[in-house]
């Protein structure tokens, strides 16, 4: 039996006005065939849990294409095009197969002047006014190339904002369990496993999803603690009941303006749809019974600062309103600049880290060379709600490729990573600031450590995340305050402008 591999995996934030376009998934991933293999094979990501839960079950592996990118504005039209005719040539190359196995991120959105009419002649791919749903377009475009005939099975990022569409394309979908993400490889052996049992003809996947009337906020969406941790708890029960395959909470991702934004839920049975909803409904109503437990409690930032400078270092601050892994430019100042302001008053420099976005400052430092000082306007350059610049003395400390690898299994599964030139500088409050020309989410502790920076010699480290940078820095971390600081991602939702977003839907309406 052969059973295809295909990825397309974007977060999209509406709530940026520059678009992803094709080379934004160049420098991140494009590949096809082997390639795939090459990439990921080894990684610690649902597409090498496909490609080993495959071979584990006898089943060829056939790796069609994937596409990635890091988080940011809704894709184009060029790189949706380019994306949709890789997808149909790969289909009809490798036509007929037994199925497929497709990695999707559930929140990936196109711009709004995507044309009306289909891109080419006769194909599928159509985006009409107010059809934003970009995952269940590609999951249908699959489906279509399997002629209905053979199973799809989807897996999806816990942060999706799942659509009815995702759920009719596809036999059975399986989502994170986990955020941080260090469950993605386990998640792709789990949807290799349903399709090799699926194809043996041992089980018929039934799904059904439910739709609760709840955006989970950003704050609340680590699944170890509560509240989330009692829902996956129950979640986790309920696979234990007879006929259910698989069950997934989505908890959303709040920064595409999408009418599917919010959170859901999806069950798994085996040939009993009447049970999926039943299990799906119950899964709902819990969110909703407890939808002011998943509301956020904001930490604004000159709290964060004075708190974390009372406490044993390091301590973890979390800038969620420049949240790079949510599609924020990663140039955010508000922690910054308090930072500074704060050792400058008190006359007493903290020992404090920080990662800004900066390709201009970055060359600048480059042809200044290493032991000079300036007078700095570092970040806050790209979104004016991230905060003003800040301006500072700074001394060139060092000067880096920004290419490091992670071995370990962080959030994403990825391994490898390319910050671009990248120039770490000294101020006299204390503060080490790293400049890169690429933005890279702060995923890694290796983004510290392979540049010559030890964690432990810093009070305060400032991680452009949420919840995802936990997976690297609690090893080295004593403490985690997540700070409501402005910008893109900012946790507050309902500061945010949605135009398209379902209502009546908490905590924008009480139901």
């Amino acid at each position: 039996m052969r059973v295809g591999i295909i990825g397309f995996l974007h977060e999209s934030n509406t709530f940026i006005d520059s678009p992803t376009t094709i080379d934004n998934f160049l420098s991140d991933v494009l590949a096809t065939g082997d390639d795939i293999l090459l990439r990921f094979r080894d990684a610690p990501h649902e597409i090498g849990g496909f490609i080993a839960g495959l071979e584990s079950e006898s089943i060829e592996a056939v790796p069609m294409f994937a596409a990635r990118a890091t988080p940011s504005g809704p894709i184009n039209d060029g790189a949706l095009t380019t994306i949709h005719l890789a997808i149909q040539r790969e289909l009809a190359k490798h036509h007929p197969l037994d199925g497929i196995l497709a990695a999707v991120h559930g929140a990936a959105v196109p711009m709004l002047d995507l044309p009306l009419e289909p891109l080419l002649p006769g194909n599928e791919l159509r985006i009409q006014d107010g059809q934003l749903d970009l995952d269940g377009l590609i999951l249908t475009v699959i489906r279509d190339g399997l002629r209905n005939v053979a199973p799809l099975v989807a897996t999806l990022d816990l942060h999706a904002n799942l659509s009815q569409r995702m759920v009719d394309a596809t036999d059975a979908i399986i989502g994170y369990r986990t955020n941080p993400h260090i469950d993605q490889r386990e998640r792709g052996m789990e949807a290799a496993r349903l399709m090799a049992r699926t194809l043996r003809g041992e089980v018929k996947p039934t799904m059904a999803a439910a739709f609760p009337r709840v955006a989970i906020n950003i704050e609340k969406q680590l699944t170890s603690e509560e509240p989330c941790r009692q829902l996956y708890q129950i979640a986790d029960e309920m696979l234990h009941e007879p006929n259910v395959l698989s069950n997934s909470v989505l908890l959303g991702f709040p920064y595409a303006d999408v009418a599917e934004m919010g959170s859901s839920v999806v069950v798994v049975t085996d040939n009993d749809s009447g049970q999926a909803q039943q299990l799906a409904n119950q899964l709902a109503g819990y969110v909703e019974e407890n939808r002011h437990q998943f509301a956020g409690e904001f930490l604004d930032v000159n709290a964060a600062v004075e708190q974390a400078l009372q406490l044993d270092g390091p301590v973890l601050l979390l800038d969620m309103g420049d949240n790079v892994g949510g599609g924020s430019p990663g140039d955010g100042t508000a922690l910054a600049n308090e930072i500074h302001w704060s050792a400058l008053r008190s006359q007493n420099p903290t020992p404090a880290f920080v990662c800004f976005c900066d390709r201009e400052m970055v060359s600048i430092v480059r042809e200044m060379g290493v032991g000079k000082s300036l007078y700095f306007p570092l970040g806050g350059k790209v979104e004016t709600s991230q905060g003003r610049p800040f301006h500072a003395w700074a001394r060139s400390v060092s000067l880096h490729d920004g290419k490091f690898t992670e071995d370990a299994i962080t959030h994403g599964g990825i391994t490898q990573f390319d910050q671009g030139p990248t120039a770490i500088v000294e101020t006299d409050s204390g503060l080490t600031i790293m400049l890169t020309t690429n933005r890279v989410p702060p995923f890694s502790l290796r983004q510290m450590t392979a540049f010559g920076l030890d964690p432990a010699d810093f009070q305060l480290i400032v991680a452009k995340g949420v919840h995802a940078p936990r997976a690297a820095y609690d090893a080295v971390c004593k403490h985690c305050l997540r700070v409501d600081t402005p910008g893109v991602t900012r946790a507050d939702m309902t500061k945010l402008n949605y135009q398209h977003r379902r209502r009546p839907l908490f905590p924008f309406e009480e139901l």
